[in-house]
């Protein structure tokens, strides 16, 4: 049996205090015109990893800095009605991420609130609800939160991560004690905010910690904090 191997990423940001994803419609059968996760096929002498950077720069013209992380593999054999297709699916985190422009085989791409998506091709619902579910347990015992930051951010901007993200609002005191009692998880810059209303804010980087102890439990909406 011989089947087609492709990459489909799920790419997140946030964009106006909210969790976004990166969508774009297809120009091409099947599902044309309706929404999908970026991706393509995998060329016959390229890794996976390159094939997911190159798949988001030319459907999209989204690249640079962020996290880039293996998902998953999603291999159903009536994923796509052309035929045997494997996906393997990756997540990327980018901070301030910048408005996309479509190109390759999509008709346009957009970021939309995770919140309020519209229907999806193929099985990319499924492969997005993992994506995100991934992000959000990372963020209970990872520093990934960072990787949504700019190289320099306030422990309120980093708040603002976690409550995109778990959709919850936090307290914004102990989540401050959170993250300062948490070793690594960030390192202050020795520099403070400027030039904006109100007190000037402490500026921190990511810290040298690969893990969270202790982590930072998930709140749900229905939580509430100590």
């Amino acid at each position: 049996m011989t089947f087609t191997v492709t990459v489909d990423l799920v790419v997140l940001t946030i964009r106006d205090a909210a969790l976004s994803v990166l969508l774009i419609r297809r120009a091409a059968a099947p599902f044309e015109g309706d929404y999908a996760l970026p991706g393509g096929s995998v060329l016959q002498h390229e890794d996976l990893l390159h094939a997911a950077a190159r798949e988001l720069e030319e459907e999209t013209g989204v690249g640079g800095a962020g996290h880039l992380e293996q998902l998953g593999t999603y291999g159903a054999p009536d994923r796509d009605p052309r035929g045997r297709v494997v996906t393997v699916a990756y997540l990327a985190l980018l901070p301030d991420a910048p408005a996309p422009r479509a190109g390759s085989d999509a008709a346009a791409a957009e970021w939309r609130p995770f919140a309020s998506l519209p229907p999806l091709a193929f099985d990319h619902a499924r492969i997005l609800a993992g994506g995100v579910e991934r992000a959000r347990a990372k963020l209970e015992y990872s520093p990934l939160a960072t990787a949504f930051c700019p190289p320099e951010f306030t422990i309120a901007e980093l708040r603002q991560v976690y409550e995109a993200v778990w959709a919850t609002p936090l307290d914004l005191r102990n989540f401050h004690r959170k993250v300062s009692k948490t070793p690594g998880f960030v390192t202050p810059t020795g520099r403070t905010t400027a030039g904006e209303r109100g007190r000037p804010a402490r500026l921190f980087t990511r810290g040298p910690a690969e893990f969270l102890v202790p982590p930072m439990l998930r709140i749900s909406p229905d939580d509430h904090e100590d």
